[in-house]
């Protein structure tokens, strides 16, 4: 049938990140918000084996940086590098900047990055939030810049998916 044309030879893990990229699709969202509310999640069969092929290799990215297994994650690109307590107290935006406190912040984060939504969560500030009135360790300040890593990444993937899907 035209499925296994399209399909081919290919590994669960294949089908798997070809939904991942689908699920992932602002145009797919947009079109199913109402249904997806409801029920489970229609995911539609690829018009050919290209685009089958592109979405599963965007898929398996985006799932190897929601995982954080992706070398890409290790490419960090804010700064965290005012000396201090490392408290977080009062969390916010500021042109660029996300402040921990009065005088710490992590430099060039994204507004995009700050305000991106997972489900019904923004991560970038939930994450610091969740910490209100503790002390940052080491791997957490590392591992809220690889937060801020993959939602950019996130971000970059979602809209070359659209351009396929």
């Amino acid at each position: 049938n035209k499925i296994n044309e399209i399909v081919g030879e290919t590994t669960p893990e294949d089908i798997l990140d070809y939904i991942y990229a689908v699920l992932h699709s602002p145009k797919y969202r947009e079109t199913c918000k109402e249904f997806l509310k409801i029920d489970f999640p229609r995911v539609p069969y690829p018009t050919n084996k290209k685009e089958f092929e592109r979405l599963a290799k965007l898929g398996e990215k985006l799932r190897g940086l929601h995982l954080m297994t992706d070398p890409e994650c290790e490419k960090l690109v804010t700064k965290y590098s005012i000396p201090g307590g490392d408290i977080v107290d009062k969390v916010k935006y500021k042109d660029g900047n996300v402040y921990i406190n009065d005088t710490q912040y992590f430099e060039n984060v994204s507004e995009t990055s700050w305000n991106f939504y997972i489900g019904g969560y923004q991560p970038a500030q939930k994450y610091l939030k969740d910490r209100k009135g503790r002390k940052l360790t080491s791997d957490e300040i590392e591992h809220y810049q690889k937060i801020v890593k993959v939602l950019s990444e996130t971000d970059k993937l979602m809209k070359e998916i659209d351009k396929i899907f």
